[in-house]
């Protein structure tokens, strides 16, 4: 067995993590491919440093452009390096623009595709990212699911049955390994108190690329933080910041912008939060296994468990949704236990280990 694992965004490299340690840890032959999708230090470089990740033996430098440029781009130079090394299985993750190039790339070569956190759908085709996700679904070899849930999405789609594996999610790995380095200090250095805040993401397209939307979204979400006398803390994404500038909306006074933060800075806000306002689906697993009360700034999830077990709720930008459901946290205690696994990664390679088609 020789391993590909193709990354290139903040989230790729949080939830691969674990399947490079267990190489490393197994001694499984292995390369990494980055293709720089996200390459700002703050998107990228942290994260390999916090998470004690090996440099990328291949940096694609393929950086921001259309989506078609963009995987032109990645298949190109992904393709040249898979027929150079030759592995026997490429791993890829989720739902970006590197996910679905480095899938088309090896489906190519005669490479197993392994989809990581596979059967997601969110059903909103506008979503680029569900493009991606669905097309690498159907492509993969193997897709790992993190719930059931996944798995009886891809069957109604057709896909067959032993390609697919329940196996939990890998963020919980990635969280396990950040919760144990969390830093008494950083509440202290922002002048925060335990669930005495709350904390938002927002960097989806349809939230914070017109300006009458995400200003709405500001002055609802400072609307009912005054109301509770709750400061909001704003990690604020690169695309989010220029269109921020480029709209030239004024910040309320209660919403408190900083600098984007690393994956364990940023959990470690996410623990300590009163509650967590976000568009990002991944924020939404970790507050969920974290513990925390999370709103969904969309208008649908891919991550209908969060939902079903009562971690999340589904606000869209309507401002009586917002005010319900937030009073409806506030008020209510935190019983769940969430639905994504342990140990991923050791299941992912136990099943690639006993599986019998490339034998």
């Amino acid at each position: 067995m020789k391993i590909a694992i193709i990354l290139g965004t903040r989230p790729e490299i949080i939830k691969l993590y674990s399947i490079i340690k267990h190489c490393q840890q197994t001694n499984v032959g292995y390369f990494l491919i980055h293709t720089n999708q996200h390459y700002s230090k703050e998107m990228d470089q942290i994260f390999f440093e916090e998470l004690e990740l090996p440099k990328p033996d291949y940096n694609l430098a393929i950086g921001s452009g259309s989506h078609g440029k963009q995987k032109g781009r990645m298949i190109e130079k992904i393709e040249t390096i898979l027929i150079e090394e030759k592995p026997s299985h490429v791993f890829v993750q989720g739902d970006t623009n590197t996910t679905l190039a480095g899938a088309l790339a090896a489906s190519k070569l005669d490479c197993d595709v392994c989809h990581v956190e596979a059967g997601l759908r969110s059903y909103d085709r506008q979503m680029p990212e569900e493009i991606n996700r669905v097309l690498s679904d159907h492509i993969a070899d193997y897709l790992f699911c993190p719930t059931e849930k996944q798995k009886e999405i891809l069957l109604s789609e057709g896909i067959d049955l032993h390609k697919i594996f329940v196996t939990g999610n890998t963020i919980v790995d990635a969280v396990s390994k950040m919760k144990q380095a969390f830093e008494n200090g950083l509440l202290k250095q922002y002048n925060l108190a335990k669930e005495q805040y709350i904390l938002l993401t927002m960097h989806r397209p349809a939230n914070v690329d017109f300006k009458e939307k995400l200003s709405a979204h500001l002055v609802n979400i400072a609307k009912i933080a005054g109301e509770h006398a709750l400061p909001v803390v704003f990690p604020v994404h690169p695309r989010t910041d220029s269109m921020l500038k480029n709209f030239a909306i004024k910040i309320p006074g209660n919403i408190r912008l900083i600098k984007p933060l690393g994956f364990k800075a940023l959990l470690n806000l996410e623990a300590n939060a009163r509650i967590i306002l976000t568009d990002s689906g991944g924020v939404l697993e970790e507050a969920c296994i974290l513990g925390v009360p999370s709103l969904n700034l969309r208008e649908n999830t891919e991550r209908p468990e969060c939902v079903e077990i009562g971690a999340s709720k589904i606000v869209g930008a309507d401002y009586n949704k917002l005010r319900k459901e937030f009073n409806y946290y506030i008020n209510s205690s935190r019983k769940w236990s969430h639905p994504f696994g342990m140990e991923v990664a050791r299941k992912i390679f136990a099943i690639l280990d006993s599986d019998k088609r490339r034998i």
